[in-house]
């Protein structure tokens, strides 16, 4: 057995990892590269493997640096099969969708910077919209969480609930060989358990090795209570000075998650009754409504609240904007509105339009709530950017800038020492982390050998 790595190596973005075994090629995810324009721009690189030649790619879920290359992949050959959650399934094709509309909306602003600046830089979109449709009809089985699928004879994949976000899984894969039976677990990413939403984490079997997730690695996060009366006294302290609260928001998990907190918030009275909130994320909002389908995924607690035709999101000042003449109407709010928009790091979308109207008044808020890779907008403000440029513009960084880490999908760096404990693997390769924050937990890690794989590494197992 061959395992290949080829993507989110010493980095975080990018998932991919390549299985071969039995004449058998599978991947592991097969994500998009987000950040910098250098990490961007290793997107339209070659694979390091032949996408034709690939047999099945298992999706752990649907964030779009684990799932944000399938349509190129498909573009390039791959005629497989792609195993994902139902619930995954469904994100997949909001997620891939708006992915390809973003690609295509900057493609048209390249060819018009071309235009006025007489610039050969630029091209075509890495994928259209027409190309991420066409990649959904390669989405073949759906898996069920502790139910084994056969993959070919003699190999076997078992997924497990990674409580990450909707849908998301850990894959184990199981193989007949001549000395008996070898198993590798990817652990996707690994989700930060006590959420109100999701179920924790479930660790799969013992196994002979690892692939683990190590984005935070080198540090614990705030406890859910404490962050939520964190963004309450946020919330309260900005209306206060007359301004607008505006939150980067994830559209999978940290959206629903925000609004969750939002409601109960104001069912407690906590939070004024009439208070408004604009979701202005329609990849969000549709991402919303696919929640509502899978209580499968939930805590209890949720799961009897969407069984019983409540909503958990809903309140009475929320309004879900998805045209753009709405989008642009929230800037009429100076004050007491809380926005909530994508990209999550910033990187694109509605949420740049919000930065600009609110990021240099200092009686707003810009509140982070989610991971920041390096390079992005998102991260250039968290780390204390005194002017950004937004939209063509130079903006002034006036807002108070808070960064609330306990609302993160992922696991701490405790979490993520446990869970590997209990998997027991005599060999773990680490990946989905900078290089530092993996050295770091490296030094952590008992009773196994540790591999950090560069990008194209290749491991006989």
């Amino acid at each position: 057995m061959k395992l290949s790595f080829h993507g989110a190596d010493r980095s975080v973005t990018g998932s991919c990892h390549l299985l071969e075994h039995a004449g058998k090629r599978i991947l592991v995810d097969c994500g998009l590269y987000q950040g910098s324009r250098e990490l961007a721009e290793e997107n339209g690189e070659p694979f390091g493997f032949d996408p034709k030649a690939i047999d099945i790619l298992l999706l752990t879920h649907a964030h779009l640096d684990h799932c944000g290359r399938i349509p190129l992949l498909v573009k390039r050959g791959f005629r497989g099969e792609i195993i994902a959650t139902p619930a995954t399934r469904e994100l997949a094709r909001v997620v891939l969708l708006d992915a390809a509309r973003l690609q295509e909306e900057e493609a048209r602003y390249r060819a018009r910077r071309r235009q006025r600046m007489q610039d050969s830089e630029g091209g075509a979109p890495l994928y259209t919209v027409l190309d991420a449709l066409n990649s959904m009809e390669f989405f073949g089985r759906k898996a069920v969480y502790g139910e084994s699928l056969e993959l070919a004879p003699g190999l076997h994949a078992t997924y497990y609930d990674a409580g990450h976000i909707l849908g998301s899984a850990s894959i184990r894969l199981e193989a007949q060989t001549g000395g008996g039976h070898l198993s590798v677990v990817f652990s996707g990413d690994l989700g930060n358990a006590g959420r109100p939403l999701l179920r924790p984490p479930v660790v799969p079997p013992r196994a002979d090795a690892v692939v683990m997730e190590t984005t935070y690695g080198d540090r614990l996060h705030k406890p859910v209570a404490p962050s939520i009366e964190e963004l309450y006294q946020v919330l309260e302290e900005t209306f206060r000075r007359g301004g607008n609260v505006v939150i980067p928001t994830f559209a999978l998990e940290r959206a629903q998650e925000i609004l969750y907190v939002l409601r109960e918030g104001v069912d407690s009275g906590r939070l004024p009754r009439l208070m408004q909130v604009f979701l202005d994320s329609p990849m969000a909002i549709s991402a919303t409504a696919i929640f509502q389908r899978h209580p499968e995924c939930y805590n209890p607690g949720i799961a009897d609240w969407f069984r019983g035709g409540r909503d958990p999101f809903r309140m009475p000042g929320l309004h879900f904007t998805n045209d753009t003449a709405d989008s642009m109407a929230i800037n009429r709010f100076s004050g007491g509105a809380v926005i909530m928009a994508g990209a999550g790091m910033c990187t694109g979308g509605r949420i740049r339009h919000h930065l600009k109207h609110n990021l240099w008044r200092e009686q707003c808020s810009v509140v982070f709530v989610g991971y920041a890779a390096r390079g992005t907008l998102a991260r250039s403000i968290i780390d204390g950017a005194q002017q950004v440029r937004i939209l063509d513009e130079d903006i002034r960084v006036r807002a108070g800038i808070h960064t609330i880490n306990g609302f993160s999908a992922h696991a701490d760096r405790d979490e993520l020492l446990a869970w590997q404990r209990r998997v027991a693997s005599p060999l773990t390769f680490l990946v989905h982390g900078d290089d530092q924050v993996m050295q770091s937990f490296a030094a952590r890690l008992q009773n196994t050998r540790v591999e950090r794989p560069q990008l194209g590494q290749t491991f006989d197992l």
